[in-house]
């Protein structure tokens, strides 16, 4: 009744759950021209963060400023404390460089916290 796949095994089929069992199968040649060079390890502390010691604008100083590390807040409790002074957008996109900078992370249900 497995025709198929009996057939698949005798010819010398590998079973494949994970790309790592198609890598492992990759002859070493392959393997070595797909692998990424990496770069040449530089004296100074590197950081993996591309917005380290880039000055925050005036918007994310202040969406900061609302947020604590220990107590989550929600979108729209940010958006009704900054209506006075930003638009939505603008809360919007500060909350977004934020978050790509590692500054703050959002929670499920649109929480944020602040990270540092």
């Amino acid at each position: 009744m497995s025709w198929g796949p009996n057939t698949l095994i005798k010819q010398g089929a590998a079973l494949v759950a994970t790309w790592q069992d198609v890598w492992e199968e990759l002859p070493a040649d392959t393997r070595l021209a797909l692998t990424p060079v990496e770069p040449p390890a530089s004296e100074e502390a590197a950081s993996a963060s591309l917005f380290q010691g880039a000055e925050l604008s005036p918007h994310e100083k202040r969406v900061l400023g609302l947020l604590k590390s220990d107590e989550s807040t929600h979108i729209d409790q940010l958006v009704e404390r900054l209506c006075a002074h930003l638009s939505s957008s603008e809360i919007f996109a500060a909350l977004f460089e934020l978050e790509l900078s590692g500054r703050i992370r959002q929670l499920p249900g649109k929480y944020y916290v602040k990270t540092m």
